[in-house]
């Protein structure tokens, strides 16, 4: 397979660790190890201070599926397989998909959910949003773009970048669209969790259809990106079986320092999860209110997730603004040539503390 270069994070290569700021990412302030070990119940600690660094089992740790569990209503240890978010999409559409395929994903979008389906030489149509209506995703729009030969489709809730969540009956019309036709449902879903409404939840897509594929990760809603874990869940025992298999010509099995600290953090949530959700609706309102005043953006509050699609109100295409931002104040911003949509927009990120400073330093 020869697979095109991943735009959004050769552009992070280039800044993320030279830029002063970071106005565009999609994950939270990572928390530190003496935090996340603070958290640990005894047995836990005991684990961790035992711990010999050797190999895992392939799906992983049986302590630490039965903490993924919690985030389900009906999976169950061995409906999860653990790999790093990246290479659980590489692995699950190299098993499952073939050249000739059709498959639909939503976009904009991270490259990594359609580019390799394109490589294998699937036909990929793109499921677009109605960005005058606050980038809604109308799934009678998804439902025209299903084929005979369509094989799968790929959802991303609460949606990167644009912090759409759908409704509880859109989610459902979705669902119901690939059940028809028993069309494997792959959702990426790891900004699940970060809801700024509680009543606007919507359940799991591997709890809700069993042909469903969940994705989720210790990186977005956890602030632990550094441990590199994540992992599918779903009822189809067979797909998941052959990912399994397949992730023996990557990672093999997963870190054993990072599943130790992983469980830690599944098994208390509200320690990580909470403040992380307090810092990004607090962040939302700072930026709401300097987009007001500075009359550069049209900003569409978004519904969920840690990141806003945001219009530049300029003629300047986004790539060349956003370069000459971090070149001239330190501020990266990632502009929206890095997802193939046009050249109009950036993404902002709400998850980092430092928020304030960065728009105090743009606002100069």
């Amino acid at each position: 397979m020869k697979i095109k270069d991943f735009a959004i994070e050769r552009y992070f290569a280039e800044h993320e660790f030279t830029a002063k700021y970071l106005l565009s990412s999609s994950d939270c302030d990572g928390y530190s190890m003496q935090y996340v070990l603070d958290q640990a119940s005894p047995p836990e600690r005991s684990r961790w201070d035992s711990l010999t660094l050797g190999y895992t089992e392939t799906r992983g740790a049986a302590a630490l599926r039965t903490a993924i569990c919690k985030q389900y209503t009906g999976i169950g240890e061995k409906d999860v397989v653990v790999l790093s978010p990246n290479e659980a999409i590489f692995s699950l559409m190299n098993v499952l998909l073939e050249k000739g395929d059709h498959v639909i994903c939503m976009a904009p979008t991270y490259q990594a959910l359609y580019e390799p389906a394109e490589s294998i030489g699937c036909a990929v149509s793109f499921w677009l949003p109605q960005s005058e209506k606050n980038w809604y995703y109308d799934p009678a729009r998804l439902q025209e773009l299903v084929t005979p030969q369509t094989k799968l489709i790929i959802v991303n809730f609460p949606h990167n970048p644009t912090g759409h969540l759908p409704s509880a009956e859109d989610w459902n019309t979705i669902i119901g669209i690939a059940r028809e036709k028993n069309i494997v449902l792959f959702s990426d879903e790891m900004y699940r969790a970060l809801i700024h409404d509680p009543e606007d939840e919507i359940p799991s897509a591997c709890d809700v259809y069993e042909n469903a594929v969940s994705l989720s990760g210790m990186s977005k809603v956890f602030g632990m990106a550094g441990l590199r874990l994540g992992w599918l869940a779903s009822k189809n025992a067979a797909l998941l079986h052959k990912v399994e298999a397949f992730k023996d010509y990557l990672t093999i099995c997963s870190s054993a320092p990072s599943e130790i600290l992983a469980t830690i953090a599944l098994n208390n949530p509200d320690k990580f999860i909470g403040p992380n959700i307090k810092k990004i609706l607090t962040n939302i309102e700072l930026f709401r209110a300097f987009s007001e005043s500075s009359d550069l953006f049209e900003f569409y509050r978004p519904k969920a997730g840690s990141t806003a699609f945001i219009k530049l109100k300029t003629e300047t295409p986004a790539l060349q603004f956003a370069n000459a931002v971090v070149k001239e104040t330190g501020i990266m911003l990632l502009p929206s040539e890095m997802f193939n949509y046009g050249t109009h927009h950036v993404r902002i990120g709400f998850g980092r503390a430092n928020l304030p400073e960065i728009l105090a330093t743009f606002g100069k």
